[in-house]
C-alpha cells in the first residue's frame, strides 16, 4: 500500500481547510426557551436595567442606614415599625427619621430606605417597634438599580453559544427570542459493502454501521443539524453521486471510509471530482486517524473520515466540531481541561501527536489518568473515556505520574 506524501500537523491542517471555506452563518429567528447551545448572530444589549429597581436581598427591615449608626449589643437602637412591603408591588410607604418596615427577600426598598438589616439582627421589644443590635451601612442587603446590568449594555456578545446561565440572563432582560445562527446541516454518507445499519442481523464478514450514529450525535452535541444518508456501496459512481446530492443539500459534507490509500478507497478522487479546489490535506500526523482527508469543494467543507469508529471520532473532535464552530461563527472558547496524573507509562512515536482515551479516577486523593487502551475500531474504547490525552508530537511518551491536562469530552 502507498504511503501518504505529506502528513500535516493537526493545527496546520485544520487551518488549510478553513482558508477555503465560505464563511456566512445564516440568521433565524429562535425561542429563547430553545436557545440551548444555539450561537448568537447578533450581540445583545439590555433594553432596560437590572434590576429594575432597588430591592432587597435578605428578609428583615428596610431602613435609613444613619438612622443605625451606633447600634450595638451592649446599647441597641429602636426603630418605629410603620406596615410591611408587600411582595409584586411598588411600595406607597416612605421612610422617615427613626421609622422602618418590614421587609422580605426581593422586595422594593420603600422611599427613604437605602439598606435593610437582617432578622436576625432584630428583636420585637413591643408592637410597632423593633430593637437593632448592629449598624447597617448604605447599600448593605439590598441591589441598586442597574447593579447587574446597565440599560444599553452588551450583555452577550455575538458569536456566543448560550448555555443554561445565558438562558436565564435573557429571560430576566424579557427577551423570549434572539436571532442565532442557522444551525450548519451536515449530511453523513457510510461507504463499505460490508457495512450494513444496526437494525438488520449481521452474517460472516458483515458489521453494523457505528458511525453515522456516533457522528450524528457529535454533529447534533458541536451545533449542527446531522442528516444521516444511509450507506453507500463501494463503487466509485455511487459515492459520486451520493456525495453530490450530499454537497447539494448540505452546508458540510463526511465521508466515512474510504479515506487510506488502499485501490478500493475512491473518497479521494470522488471529493476532487466534486468541486474546486477539491482535496486539500490527504495525511495527518496524527495517530488514529492518519489516513484524514480534508477537502473544500466550492467553499464546502468535505471530510473523508477513517472507517474505524474510534479514528473516526477521534478526529472529528479535531475537524469536524471547529468547522461547525467555524459556520456558525462561535467566538473560540477553550475546551474544558482538568489536570491529572498519569497513571501507567504510556508510549508514543516522536514526530507524531498522540491521542490518547483515559478514564479519570480517585487514587489516593489524588485526580489520575489512567489510559484506556484499545484499537481504534472498539468504541467501548471511548464509551469508558472521560477525555482525551495529547502527547506532543516532540515527546517519546510519558511516564507514570506525569502532570497531564485531559480534554474532557
Amino acid at each position: 500500500m502507498p504511503e501518504f506524501l505529506e502528513l500535516l500537523p493537526p493545527r496546520e491542517a485544520l487551518q488549510t481547510l478553513l482558508r477555503h471555506l465560505i464563511h456566512s452563518p445564516h440568521p433565524e429567528r429562535v425561542e429563547t426557551v430553545a436557545a440551548l447551545g444555539r450561537v448568537l448572530a447578533e450581540p445583545v444589549t439590555a433594553p432596560h436595567p437590572l434590576p429594575e429597581f432597588p430591592r432587597s436581598t435578605v428578609d428583615g427591615f428596610a431602613v435609613r442606614a444613619k438612622d443605625t449608626f451606633g447600634a450595638s449589643e451592649s446599647l441597641p437602637g429602636f426603630l418605629q415599625v410603620i406596615g410591611e412591603v408587600g411582595m409584586g408591588q411598588a411600595p406607597a410607604l416612605h421612610l422617615e427619621g427613626g421609622e422602618c418596615t418590614v421587609i422580605h427577600t426581593g422586595g422594593m426598598l420603600p422611599g427613604g430606605a437605602d439598606a435593610v438589616v437582617m432578622m436576625e439582627y432584630t428583636q420585637s421589644i413591643r408592637p410597632g417597634e423593633i430593637e437593632l443590635v448592629r449598624p447597617a451601612a448604605v447599600g448593605e442587603n439590598t441591589l441598586a438599580v442597574g447593579e447587574d446590568v446597565a440599560a444599553g449594555e452588551e450583555v452577550i456578545a455575538r458569536g456566543t453559544r448560550l448555555r443554561p446561565q445565558e438562558i436565564g440572563g435573557l429571560m430576566s432582560l424579557g427577551i423570549t427570542s434572539i436571532l442565532a445562527a442557522r444551525r450548519p446541516k451536515v449530511c453523513i454518507l457510510s461507504s463499505g459493502d460490508e457495512v450494513i445499519p444496526p437494525w438488520q442481523k449481521s452474517l460472516p464478514g458483515q458489521v453494523r454501521d457505528i458511525n453515522s450514529y456516533s457522528l450524528a450525535s457529535l454533529v447534533e452535541e458541536s451545533g449542527g443539524a446531522p442528516d444521516i444518508l444511509g450507506i453507500i456501496p463501494d463503487q466509485p459512481e455511487s459515492l459520486y453521486a451520493a456525495a453530490s446530492r450530499a454537497l447539494q443539500d448540505g452546508d458540510m459534507v463526511i465521508i466515512t471510509a474510504g479515506s487510506s490509500a488502499s485501490s478500493r478507497d475512491m473518497t479521494a478522487s470522488v471529493i476532487d471530482r466534486l468541486g474546486k479546489p477539491g482535496v486539500l490535506v490527504h495525511g495527518v500526523n496524527v495517530r488514529p486517524g492518519k489516513p484524514t482527508i480534508l477537502g473544500a469543494c466550492s467553499g464546502i467543507p468535505v471530510i473523508g473520515l477513517p472507517g474505524n469508529p474510534v479514528s473516526a471520532l477521534v478526529i472529528a473532535r479535531l475537524f469536524v466540531q471547529p468547522v461547525i464552530e467555524f459556520l456558525t461563527g462561535v467566538r473560540p472558547l477553550r475546551k474544558g481541561t482538568v489536570s491529572a496524573s498519569l497513571a501507567v507509562n504510556v508510549p508514543s512515536q516522536a514526530g507524531r501527536e498522540d491521542w490518547i482515551p483515559v478514564r479519570l479516577i480517585d487514587v489516593n486523593g489524588r485526580r489520575t489518568a489512567e489510559p484506556v487502551f484499545g484499537k481504534s475500531n472498539l468504541i467501548f474504547s471511548l464509551v469508558r473515556s472521560d477525555g482525551m490525552v495529547c502527547i506532543p508530537p516532540d515527546a517519546t511518551g510519558l511516564e507514570s505520574g506525569a502532570a497531564v491536562e485531559v480534554e474532557l469530552f
